[in-house]
């Protein structure tokens, strides 16, 4: 079989299960007593393996085979979950999300797994009774093989007429391996040699079961023939992994006169009436798990053929600005009408694209509890996570991008902002801790939050860091906010931690994860007290590629300013500009608003003095605001935003650009680099 087409769709799943064993792993150790937690992780365990087992990844079937052995113990009774076996157990998926995210990158899945697996065998034979009977075995013949087959009437006749004209019918037990990987598959194999020596009318347990794999090693199947028992028996341990096989004549007793007419009577009790009823109901049922099944329907696509889609639909963008100016222009209703009807349908196509794009964060979000949980005990406190609104949606390219950032700063929320338990007590706190992490939307833009209820920050600590590294001068420290000193610590290599340690330093790092989430078109702000906790705030945009901006123009140089940074737009009067410290200032609903001219930033020729007034683009970062200067405003429009390629990537305050209507590019202006 070629697999590699199949190759993709086996890592995502591998994944998917993983996920939720680690999910469900984590419920388990909350309620130890719950086995259908157990089943549900079983299920996947068992779903991973044949998965493996058919792709040919040896090692990690075997491996996830060990590990479903301890969970079948546990689901069976035999084994009770303890801290111990779920330690084993947690370090078995870490090793099979290493030879998943291996293949994924190419390799064969391998990995020396001898310690893990010698840790599942010793579970597995220090407290499991091997010999104990699987309930299979425990419904079984007084022999103590096999389960023995109890047939109905329909059965019995076809069997005593099978024996008239000639036929023996066995009942055949077949007992798998202990190892068997592919259970299953086996059955399948024996079924096709039973069919080719005669007619199979039955098997205990049932075919569904044995299908689902629903069965320990043992099943029996009945068999009307005209060969040999030893010939059948011959033929069926063939079949690999086949441990025994056992081939028994079966010898009906003829039932009792009253409890044959007791089964002829119940046959034909229903009458016509609950007989449609029920026909009825059976219908209604069918009609119902169809819909089930039509509304459950999703296919798996591929992100790069999503991006294509979006750069196609950015091209029609393009062209759909150009057409709007066009029918401006010519003024002809007709046209005007057609355009306008494009421009709505073209609307409806991006919000449908755009969505197809959107991931809720929950992806992100769902390797965390899992990280918090070896940390708290890695560094012996006691940590809750809580998580709100898993659900909240943001473009796949952010997602992929943010969760190395996310990570750091809950280590970091763990390692220097919880305290330990006896210190929390100390200071009248509950000994355990708490890390909120919280996701929302507000208006075109994602927030999420990392909230913890630890030590909080030094301002004075980290503010005399800030002056000793020369970070801030002495005039700069005096006029900074409590949140501005705060924000200092994700400067570049600033640190206040006493001791550096392996799991973070609050600084150490923080600049990367600033730099990536501005990357994004994003903003980080921190809202912090001493022993009062710390709150991490992250802004981002919900997409990156189609952006709604305002064109304004300078000179003959049009520009885009985003819409998520503006707050409004002002025509101010040249005498009204102020002078503070050598900084030219409005006074705009009586705040105090720096001008920032544009024509100065980015250097444009100016050819007349222009007139008596400003035309002024209030923006906002955070809670800072600045006013910038621009010759006149030409209008709001929905962009594509495009890269300026690598040889243009360090340039100052613009963060792409754009293919206007017209043909002309417009720079986008990157607002959060013109607020200090």
């Amino acid at each position: 079989m070629e697999v590699n087409q199949y190759l993709e769709i086996f890592i995502d799943e591998s994944k998917e299960h993983l996920q939720a064993i680690n999910e469900n792993l984590l419920l388990l150790e909350k309620t130890p007593e719950d086995l259908a937690i157990v089943n549900e992780i079983f299920r996947s365990a068992h779903t991973l393996k044949g998965m493996s087992a058919t792709m040919g990844y040896e090692d990690l079937a075997n491996l996830t085979h060990k590990m479903e052995n301890v969970l079948d113990a546990i689901r069976n009774h035999k084994l009770q979950v303890s801290p111990g076996i779920l330690d084993v157990v947690f370090a078995s998926i870490d090793d099979l999300e290493a030879m998943v995210n291996d293949i994924a990158s190419g390799g064969e899945g391998k990995r020396d797994v001898t310690e893990v697996v010698d840790r599942l065998l010793k579970i597995e034979k220090g407290e499991m009774v091997s010999e104990a009977p699987s309930p299979i075995q425990e419904d079984a013949a007084p022999s103590g093989d096999y389960a023995s087959a109890e047939y109905d009437e329909f059965e019995r006749t076809v069997i005593q007429q099978s024996k008239e004209q000639g036929f023996t019918c066995f009942e055949i037990g077949v007992e798998l391996r202990s190892d068997c990987v592919l259970k299953a598959a086996r059955v399948f194999m024996v079924f096709e040699v039973l069919e080719k020596c005669g007619e199979v009318i039955k098997s205990t347990p049932s075919t569904e079961q044995l299908e689902a794999e629903q069965f320990d090693e043992m099943f029996t199947v009945t068999l009307i023939t005209q060969e040999q028992a030893s010939d059948i028996e011959a033929k069926v341990k063939k079949v690999s992994e086949v441990e025994r096989v056992t081939v028994t004549e079966v010898s009906l007793q003829p039932l009792e006169a009253e409890e044959a007419a007791k089964e002829i009577a119940a046959a034909l009790a229903p009458a016509v009436e609950p007989k449609k009823t029920e026909k009825i109901e059976k219908i209604e049922e069918t009609k119902q798990k169809k819909q089930q099944a039509v509304s459950n329907k999703t296919i798996r696509v591929n992100i790069e053929r999503l991006d294509i889609l979006m750069n196609l639909f950015e091209e029609l963008v393009i062209d759909r600005g150009r057409l709007e100016q066009i029918a401006g222009e010519l003024n002809n209703p007709e046209l005007n009408e057609t355009v306008e009807r494009m421009s709505r349908i073209s609307g409806d196509l991006q919000a449908i694209i755009l969505n197809m794009r959107m991931v809720p964060v929950e992806t992100v979000f769902n390797r965390f509890p899992r990280m918090v949980r070896q940390l708290a005990r890695d560094l012996n406190k006691q940590i809750k996570l809580e998580i709100i609104g898993a659900e909240t949606e943001l473009d796949r390219t952010v997602i992929d991008e943010i969760g190395d950032p996310l990570v750091h700063l809950i280590r970091n929320a763990i390692d220097h902002g919880i305290e330990m338990p006896a210190d929390r007590k100390a200071k009248g706190k509950s000994e355990e801790g708490t890390v909120k992490l919280k996701a929302y939307h507000s208006g075109n833009h994602v927030f999420i939050e990392i909230e913890d209820d630890g030590a909080g920050i030094n301002k004075e600590k980290v503010l005399n860091k800030a002056l000793s590294k020369g970070i801030v001068t002495e005039e700069q420290a005096g006029t900074m906010s409590d949140n501005q000193i705060y924000e200092l610590i994700l400067a570049s290599g600033f640190s206040t931690a006493d001791t550096i340690s392996d799991i973070s330093g609050r600084g150490v790092g923080l600049d990367v994860v600033k730099t990536t989430i501005e990357s994004l078109g994003g903003s980080i702000g921190i809202e912090a007290g001493q022993g009062a906790g710390s709150v991490f705030l992250i802004q981002l945009p919900l997409t990156l590629s189609i952006i709604s901006v305002m064109l304004v123009e300078i000179e003959k140089e049009k520009y885009a300013i985003p819409l998520s940074s503006i707050i409004e737009t002002a025509i101010v009067k040249k005498e009204d500009v102020l002078n503070a410290h050598t900084q030219q200032v409005i006074d705009f609903r009586g705040k105090i608003v720096p001008l920032v001219f544009l024509e100065q930033i980015f250097e444009v020729p100016r050819e007349n003095q222009g007139d008596d007034f400003y035309s002024i683009v209030i923006v906002r970062k955070g809670d800072k605001m600045a006013g910038l200067v621009v010759d006149s405003f030409i209008g709001q429009q929905e962009v594509v935003l495009k890269s300026l390629g690598n040889y243009l990537s360090n340039v100052f305050a613009i963060s792409g650009a754009t293919i206007l209507g017209d043909g002309q590019v417009a720079l986008i202006v990157d607002c959060n680099a013109l607020i200090k």
